[in-house]
């Protein structure tokens, strides 16, 4: 009996293989093995999930000539040979990539390093199918709120937020716009963010079926910690750990004893 070959396979199996390997296989290592798999690839449901998380960017003037994954293995010259790129850069990338997806990218983490307010802009507009986007407020060299809450008002099919500052402003107003556009968000991190009296509130009135609340790093004072506690009644996962503000005992255990996960590890009074 003759053995199929895996350029034999339909294109609909090979887009369901592909679209579960990583970024960098993907652009590097199976385009180039066969004519049926770099066709494969071409589907926009292969890059419905572009993490560049895994991605850095290292800086040479103003063009990003190089880029490997956290293990320092892979090299963007290798990209640039079989791309035929003669200059690479991370904004480049991103939109190229965006392009791919063709508006069925779901989830988007932008990376800290190499991406533009232009670019930032650029990707909201072609990504109207976001469920998950993860995001850093250094990229923006302007007043950031205007364009959060654009980016809010586009993307209603929002499910989980994370926006990475270490010290972000607005919260009380982004967490506002969210309660009224993004219906079905389960899951908000703000790591680094201040809590204080109205930011806690928005959290109450905006996000009260909120799930998934991710904190760590943050200041909290310990009643406003316990205004949430008992305002979202429907926290499945609370991260606060390494924050500053309050301490744990027996009185605020028992108070988030309904949540599943409670995370206080390394939190400072």
């Amino acid at each position: 009996m003759e053995r199929r070959k895996w350029e034999d396979l339909p294109e609909d199996c090979l887009v369901n293989v592909f679209r579960r390997v990583g970024m960098e296989t993907l652009l590097l290592d199976v385009p180039f093995v066969c004519k049926s798999w770099y066709k494969a690839t071409l589907n926009p449901l292969c890059w419905e999930r572009l993490d560049f998380y895994d991605i850095m960017f290292v800086p040479k003037d103003d063009c990003f000539y190089r880029f490997y994954d956290v293990d320092g293995v892979r090299m963007v010259h290798k990209l640039m040979d079989e791309y035929r790129i003669k200059e690479f850069s991370a904004g480049s990338m991103i939109k190229f990539l965006v392009n791919r997806s063709n508006g069925k990218c779901t989830v988007l983490n932008l990376p800290a390093d190499g991406c533009k307010e232009e670019v930032f802009k650029f990707v909201i507009d072609k990504c109207p199918a976001l469920r998950c986007l993860s995001f850093s407020c250094d990229l923006f060299k302007t007043d950031y709120l205007p364009i959060i809450q654009e980016l809010i008002e586009k993307c209603k099919y929002l499910e989980f937020l994370t926006i990475l500052d270490f010290k972000v402003s607005n919260l009380k107003e982004i967490v506002a716009k969210i309660g009224l556009n993004c219906k079905n968000l389960w899951g908000f991190a703000a790591p680094f963010a201040y809590i204080g009296e109205e930011e806690a509130a928005a959290i109450v009135t905006n996000l009260p079926h909120i799930s998934y609340l991710i904190l760590k790093h943050s200041r909290i004072d310990r009643k406003y910690l316990v205004e949430i506690l008992h305002g979202c009644k429907r926290l499945f996962h609370l991260d606060v750990s390494n924050c500053s503000g309050f301490k744990i005992d027996d009185k605020l255990l028992k108070l988030a004893s309904h949540i599943h996960t409670f995370k206080y590890e390394g939190v400072i009074d």
